[in-house]
């Protein structure tokens, strides 16, 4: 035995086993009739480096290496693991990293100039769905502010800071949180202090008294209800059911050059997505390989609650969640849809982070690569939708479809 396998429990060392057995047993079969993987097909680079953060989401993108789905298509992805989204955008911009699991908000930001760097961007694929919540600190809850609306008559009368944290300036949690917020009247840019915290880093800040809440991906959520410091006010799939949340991002000028591996490696996070979403025991084997230090870091139990759909929200009350985080879904997880990206260019634009007009359709058009992934999708065997729009109804009531962006834009009673 190894010293690595030594430093592992035995539940999870059988897993990594059998992880090991599946990439050089019938993945490995697959790989060596390289289907897609010879002739004008074959990838333009055999190695792919990935940056990802340490979240339950970034599972696909891991899955696809622990599995061997990435030889399956003539390529071997390389995780690399990142501080923050930060990180990510920089590395993505200085070509230090060839993808990444990012934020949908981050890869818009950046191609707007609105995310700290301006480079055309490209978004292969949508890894999730869901699974993301807000948290507020028990400090808090014991005031009696358990929800949005309780939170607000707190601030109301509490005459203090408040202090909320997200992970990025135009990213997924930025917009959960203010949309939150908003809807009970709190403006998140007047009546509140906002930080940016990367996502490991947000428990050990909420211990210490560093914010009152924040909107984080799982399994940190969770993790502050674990550890007693947290309470979960609303999950963002109680906000936007099947929300789009992180996207397999890269540059538009990495695709036009290697439009073969940019097919391949959206394949392979694909499978691995659908994989994940197969069968209860494939997301518990999942759970226990992320875990470890070289991925989320964190124990299993954390992950695996939510993963299944186990709800508790730190005051006692626990449910089964049909909509929790969800990698495939038949398909319907994956698709780039062009509204899912415009929606949050509105909420860019509410918010101010966006200056002047916005081209909605074409920005989409240009960064979503839809033919990369029906591509991709007809290598997997995977369902394609018809529409690249979709319609849906978030917790407010409103209805966002896609179809007048600018007038949804403006019609927030709260904005910049």
């Amino acid at each position: 035995m190894t010293h690595n396998e030594k430093s592992v429990d035995p539940i999870r060392r059988t897993t990594l086993k059998a992880a090991a057995a599946l990439t050089t047993g019938a993945f490995g079969s697959l790989a060596t009739q390289g289907v897609w993987a010879a002739g004008s097909d074959k990838p333009e680079k055999e190695e792919v480096k990935v940056g990802f953060i340490p979240l339950t989401d970034c599972a696909s993108v891991v899955m696809a290496s622990v599995l061997g789905f990435d030889k399956k298509y003539g390529i071997k992805i390389v995780p690399s693991k990142e501080s923050s989204w930060a990180s990510v955008r920089d590395k993505l911009v200085n070509g230090e990293i060839d993808a990444a699991h990012a934020l949908y908000g981050l890869i818009y930001g950046v191609h707007l100039g609105a995310g700290g760097a301006k480079k055309d961007m490209a978004m292969l694929m949508t890894i999730n769905n869901n699974g993301q919540a807000i948290t507020l600190s028990k400090k808090l809850s014991d005031k009696g502010a358990v929800d949005g609306a309780s939170l607000a008559r707190l601030m109301a009368t509490d005459k203090r800071e408040f202090t909320f944290a997200q992970t990025f300036p135009t990213g997924t949690h930025a917009m959960w949180l203010y949309y939150w917020l908003a809807n009970y009247g709190i403006n998140p840019l007047k009546d509140a202090k906002v930080i940016t915290v990367p996502p490991p880093q947000m428990v050990a800040n909420m211990r210490v008294g560093n914010m009152d809440g924040y909107c984080v991906g799982e399994p940190w959520g969770h993790r502050a209800i674990a550890d007693g410091i947290g309470i979960t006010a609303i999950t963002t799939q109680d906000i936007w059911r099947d929300h789009p949340e992180k996207v397999l991002g890269t540059t538009a000028e990495w695709v036009a050059k290697y439009p073969n591996t940019a097919r391949a490696l959206t394949a392979a996070v694909l499978e691995a997505g659908r994989w994940i979403d197969a069968s209860l025991s494939n997301k518990t084997r999942m759970a226990d390989v992320i875990a470890d230090k070289s991925y989320v870091n964190t124990s299993v139990d954390v992950i695996n609650q939510r993963i299944l759909g186990r709800y508790q929200n730190g005051l006692g009350k626990t449910w089964d969640d049909p909509n929790y985080m969800k990698f495939y879904n038949d398909g319907a997880v994956s698709f780039p849809y062009l509204s899912d990206g415009m929606w949050f260019l509105t909420q860019q634009k509410r918010w101010g982070l966006l200056k002047g007009d916005v081209d909605y359709l074409g920005t989409a058009t240009a960064i979503n690569q839809i033919a990369i992934y029906k591509d991709a999708a007809t290598m997997v065997k995977a369902s394609v939708p018809k529409d690249p729009m979709r319609s849906s109804k978030l917790f407010d009531g409103k209805v966002w479809d896609g179809k007048n962006p600018q007038a949804y834009a403006e019609s927030f009673k709260l904005k910049a």
